[in-house]
């Protein structure tokens, strides 16, 4: 029987607005989701891919996994110049050898924890905003955001402050702040009148 010719593996890099991290996209979906790897432990724990780009590269210092795409981010003291093309061959070596992205549990382990955070944050009067707040921010604000090979969650609101959570190459990125103030917290002011501030943590 005839095997089924695979696809060959296409991949190129995307600039982001954060100069320390780059975007590696592929032609093919590696994740449907959005997984966040700060550190070779957690990476260690649930994605064989992440892992092996941490233990190989000493000056990888962040890894975003989010369907066709990997962002890196690297220390600052490394040039692009020097590291892009050894870790575009690895990341492409990887898929072309179907190796495991993400391993099974780490959705549920995701969920558990995100339920956990969810049921502190929804008590009380502020649980209606914070909802509508998750909505418009999954809505609107997301989509762009993962354009640029980033993600933002929505973390708490109170006291009229909405905290959210900067991931990929969103995470100390110096345009994300103006991203933040003027894009985000303009939209959240003039839709959720209660809202007096967006202030963000890095994922």
């Amino acid at each position: 029987m005839d095997q089924l010719v695979k696809t060959p593996i296409m991949l190129y890099t995307e600039q982001t607005p954060n100069p320390e991290t780059l975007k590696f996209v592929t032609n093919k979906m590696l994740y449907r989701g959005t997984a966040d790897f700060k550190d070779e432990e957690m990476a260690k724990q649930w994605s064989p891919l992440a892992a092996a780009l941490f233990h190989q590269f000493p000056y990888v210092k962040g890894v975003y996994i989010c369907n066709n795409f990997v962002t890196v981010t690297k220390e600052f003291n490394y040039s692009w110049d020097d590291i892009m093309l050894p870790l575009k061959n690895s990341i492409k070596s990887y898929v072309t050898d179907e190796g495991v992205i993400i391993s099974e549990g780490f959705e549920e382990a995701l969920r558990e924890i995100e339920s956990a955070n969810t049921a502190k944050m929804y008590e009380g009067e502020d649980g209606e905003i914070a909802i509508k707040i998750k909505e418009l921010i999954d809505t609107y604000v997301k989509p762009g955001v993962e354009m640029d090979g980033g993600n933002i969650e929505f973390k708490s609101y109170k006291d009229g402050i909405v905290s959210v959570i900067m991931q990929g190459s969103c995470s100390g990125c110096p345009s994300s702040t103006v991203t933040l103030k003027a894009g985000i917290e303009g939209m959240l002011k003039r839709m959720v009148p209660e809202v007096q501030e967006v202030v963000a943590e890095m994922g």
